[in-house]
């Protein structure tokens, strides 16, 4: 299953280092920090897409100069691993990332202003800063970063550098559209695994088990498999709890292949837990399916999002929608644009979109209905091959 010539050619890199540059024209930057953690929904999205680094243990920050490559910045035990491993070829040590308890004996370590003030051909006189990944950063490092250039406008460019990404490339569509194999290998897994007596966790262990080996170096967000009453909250997690006779059992599979992301959501009827869940799935297959034939280039996300609100509202079961169930997917699981009902997005060829549609916080458990699609020129190629109603499977066995 594992496609080893599925990577990001080298060559692209340097095109997303010039879209940057372009965006620090337009808003009249010297200088972009892009930081990035080991956080494993969001955190490593600046670095694996700038400079192909799966960031582990210690941040890192991509620098980003007006003209020229940028530089990596990362902590003591990283340098090498960034050298071997990533496409930025101008790695620093940055003090602000080094522990206060650590000795560094053999290793050159600058501050912030050091490295920015040695770098040859950047015009030293910094007014305008953009930092993107704000949000992730610790208050005391941001302090320092601040302080290091306390004359210059510090910008929040996260959402500006989102939207680079938004409109994937011929081999970033690829990648994505092996990772959703792998996602159908996970919940192929699950159902083999499903019947009463079995653990959540034994579920969750054999779909991990399954995408690992398919060539999964992770997932974007923990495995679901939520039985029963464990099924209600958004976000819920493998517990020990035994799948019993006739209960519901949500699944939701988020592999991530040399980055970038899947998501496939699913419920499985294991035997018959009542009407009320059965009409409750069959409504958001309903909304699933026509929210996915409003797909196209030029539709405002929103607008495809209503659809599927609409249907679950007109079935009783609004107040149990409780979030924009369409997004975008690449280096984060749930990348922006974000297309709810407060989103201006127009959808665009080459956009990889997630229809999520939920149903949670009900007194019966919870629902997610979740696939991918890609916005071709002239409409939309769904990126899963799996029937959205797989109660049928259990119920044969």
């Amino acid at each position: 299953m594992t496609d080893i010539n599925l990577v990001i050619p080298s060559e692209e890199y340097p095109v997303r280092w010039k879209k940057v540059q372009n965006l620090m024209k337009e808003l009249n930057l010297d200088i972009v920090l892009a930081y990035a953690d080991d956080r494993a929904t969001f955190g490593a999205a600046h670095a694996r897409w700038l400079a192909d680094i799966p960031v582990h243990f210690e941040p890192v920050c991509i620098l980003v100069p007006a003209a020229g490559d940028p530089v990596l910045l990362c902590g003591p035990e990283s340098d090498e691993y960034c050298r071997i491993r990533g496409q930025v070829k101008d790695i620093k040590v940055l003090e602000e990332f080094t522990h206060p308890d650590e000795d560094y004996l053999y290793t050159e370590i600058r501050s912030l202003k050091e490295i920015i003030s040695g770098l040859a051909g950047l015009n030293q006189n910094i007014t305008r800063i953009g930092l993107a990944g704000r949000g992730l950063i610790g208050a005391d490092l941001l302090k320092s970063f601040e302080a290091a250039f306390s004359s210059a406008e510090w910008l929040d460019i996260e959402t500006e550098m989102c939207s680079l990404r938004a409109v994937k490339t011929k081999s970033e569509i690829a990648i994505i559209r092996h990772a959703y194999k792998i996602a159908e290998l996970g919940i192929n897994a699950a159902l083999k695994a499903i019947k009463p007596g079995v653990t959540e966790r034994e579920v969750a262990a054999e779909i991990e088990a399954a995408i690992r080996k398919a060539g999964a170096e992770g997932t974007g967000i923990d495995t679901i498999v939520a039985s029963g009453p464990n099924s209600r909250p958004i976000l819920a997690r493998s517990t020990f709890r035994k799948i019993e006779e006739n209960d519901l059992v949500l699944l939701t599979v988020a592999p991530r292949y040399e980055g970038y992301h899947a998501a496939i959501g699913r419920v499985v009827l294991v035997g018959n837990p009542g009407e009320e869940i059965e009409s409750a799935l069959s409504t958001a297959v309903e909304a699933q399916e026509a929210c996915y034939k409003a797909i196209k280039p030029g539709i405002m996300g929103r607008d495809v999002e209503k659809i599927g609100r609409d249907i679950v509202e007109e079935a009783g079961l609004g107040e149990y929608f409780l979030y924009s169930g369409i997004h975008s997917v690449g280096v984060i699981e749930f990348e922006p644009p974000i297309l709810g009902p407060g989103s201006d997005e127009v959808l665009k060829e080459n956009m990889v979109i997630s229809v999520d549609i939920p149903m949670f916080n009900t007194p019966w458990g919870g629902i997610r209905i979740e696939d991918g699609y890609l916005v071709t020129k002239s409409g939309v190629e769904k990126l899963v091959s799996l029937p959205c109603i797989l109660d049928l499977i259990c119920k044969e066995r």
